[in-house]
């Protein structure tokens, strides 16, 4: 078995300009694009462009109704809240409601 044969700097530039060349002459070989295919495929990236764009705005609409829903929803629920509230009492009858809960609880203590 030959050992490992290492290469001159002029075998490599040769080997490199090698590579040059057929990668040059492999791009020379392909058929070129015609312009039929170039409008094809611009009109494609185009219809794909429109229906991300679409996809865009349906979610933007979407996100907005959810949020006028949302602020609807509370503001119907700070109504109901605000109507279900009982009006604020007088002093007079906080006074009568405290009087009333402390001879509540003096009775519970007193009846052990």
């Amino acid at each position: 078995m030959a050992g490992f044969k290492e290469l001159d700097f002029n075998e490599r530039r040769a080997a490199s300009q090698k590579a040059r060349e057929d990668a040059l002459a492999k791009l020379k070989a392909r058929p070129p694009v015609d312009e039929a295919e170039l409008a094809r495929r611009r009109a494609e990236a185009e219809a794909r462009e429109a229906a991300r764009e679409e996809k865009r705005n349906a979610a933007k609409q979407a996100r907005l109704e959810a949020a006028e829903a949302e602020k609807a929803a509370r503001a119907a629920a700070a109504e109901a809240k605000a109507a279900s509230a009982p009006a604020e009492l007088t002093e007079a009858e906080r006074k009568a409601a405290r009087d009333a809960k402390y001879a509540a609880r003096k009775k519970r203590k007193s009846g052990r």
